[in-house]
């Protein structure tokens, strides 16, 4: 292949990224199309953006169009139930921003990015299987791994020369075809979803970027626990139960699993414990046979529940804290930390940030790395980040 050790180069690091990037439970999410696009299209755009020496204005507008194309895409094909039909959203849409983003930085023209969809489609796949994964290895893969490494030789390859079909995502035998699971979920694909609001409705505005470094499902009943808990002074050994309430499919995703950061009953015992959740309680495997930590999580009740799976904005829950005094504190909490209904400060962000990598990075470098982050615009080279995010 022309040019085929530096596709390789970049494929690869796509691949190594975008794992780490989703495998600690630390990237974003968006929640309507059931994706992570961060994992997914900020590796692509990195290994591009660093093939292309694009600058930093080039990088942040190639990320938001992969989040865009992303999205839609999971979003056309009826996210939620094409997920219970068995495929994995969180692969397919990821895939799609991931080409999108380095095809961009690539500067592909307009039969190119006929041909990067092209690819796109042959490359797509995923089966949501991934849920029985324990270790979230696998997970991390079909997350942010093989979406990132699929996107970027979709872009590699059409740059280097290849061709392909021109529509791929409507002639004769295309991917809405393919892909169209009326039969099971009643449902036919909607393609004008991918240009819906399109320009003024902006896919990457409408992603969580998580609170706690655990799963999605959980970011709201630690949201709630950690209000219950400074308000009314409460500790661990005055709770008699707790009451989780989420959407059916995060009860699923989160009840007893045997990885920490997964685990709803778990992680609630933890926040009770300890009164907060750090990115260090929340990977403590050891901590999950501890006995006082498996005692007050033999208190805690997880359900699913239909009006927590109905409600809009999506991962919302209700908790029902009872003390052995009699006392119930009940919250309901409507909008996660993080969301567009609930946002985050930059100080809490930037925060987040630095205590994610600083041990790996060093405070300064870290220090660094963030400043740079919020100033990328202001970046000619995208090769000049690799120093601050080399450990």
């Amino acid at each position: 292949m022309i040019g085929s050790k530096f596709v390789t180069t970049a494929e690869h690091a796509a691949l190594a990224n975008g794992m780490l990037a989703h495998a600690d439970e630390t990237d974003d999410s968006h929640a309507p199309s059931l994706t992570h696009p961060g994992c997914g299209v900020v590796p692509a755009a990195l290994a591009m953006a660093e093939r292309e020496r694009a600058n930093g204005t080039q990088l942040i507008r190639a990320v938001a169009l992969g989040y865009d194309v992303g999205s839609r895409l999971s979003l056309s094909l009826h996210a939620h139930d094409f997920r219970e039909a068995g495929h994995s959203t969180h692969t397919f849409g990821p895939m799609f921003g991931a080409a999108a983003a380095a095809g961009s930085l690539a500067k592909l023209n307009y039969d190119q990015c006929r041909w990067l969809l092209s690819y796109t489609v042959q490359q797509a796949s995923g089966v949501s299987c991934w849920m029985r994964d324990e270790e979230h290895i696998e997970k991390a893969f079909d997350f942010g791994g093989m979406p990132a490494r699929n996107g970027t030789a979709a872009a590699a390859m059409v740059s280097h020369g290849f061709t392909g079909v021109e529509d791929a995502l409507s002639g004769e035998r295309n991917f809405f075809h393919a892909y169209n699971e009326k039969g099971r979920i009643g449902k036919a694909p909607v393609p004008e979803r991918l240009i819906e609001e399109l320009g003024s409705r902006y896919e990457v505005m409408r992603t969580n970027i998580k609170r706690w470094s655990v799963g999605s499902p959980i970011q709201a009943p630690l949201d709630g626990l950690l209000e219950l808990i400074r308000a009314n002074n409460v500790k661990s050994d005055q709770v008699e139960s707790l009451t989780v309430k989420v959407a059916h499919q995060g009860a699923n995703t989160t009840d007893n699993r045997h990885m920490p950061d997964i685990c709803m009953q778990h992680m609630c015992a933890v926040m009770l414990l300890d009164g907060i959740v750090t990115f260090e309680s929340a990977h403590d495997e050891k901590r999950m046979k501890d006995p006082k930590v498996l005692a007050v999580r033999r208190k805690v009740t997880l359900l699913g529940d239909d009006e927590m799976a109905a409600a809009m904005p999506a991962r919302q829950c209700r908790l029902l804290l009872k003390l052995k005094d009699g006392r119930e504190l009940a919250i309901h909490v409507k909008a996660v930390l993080g969301t567009a209904q609930n946002p985050m400060t930059r100080a809490q962000v930037d925060e987040k940030c630095f205590h994610l990598m600083a041990p790996i990075l060093g405070k300064a470098r870290a220090r660094k790395l963030c400043d740079a982050v919020w100033d990328i615009e202001k970046i000619g080279d995208a090769r000049k980040l690799r120093p601050l995010l080399t450990a």
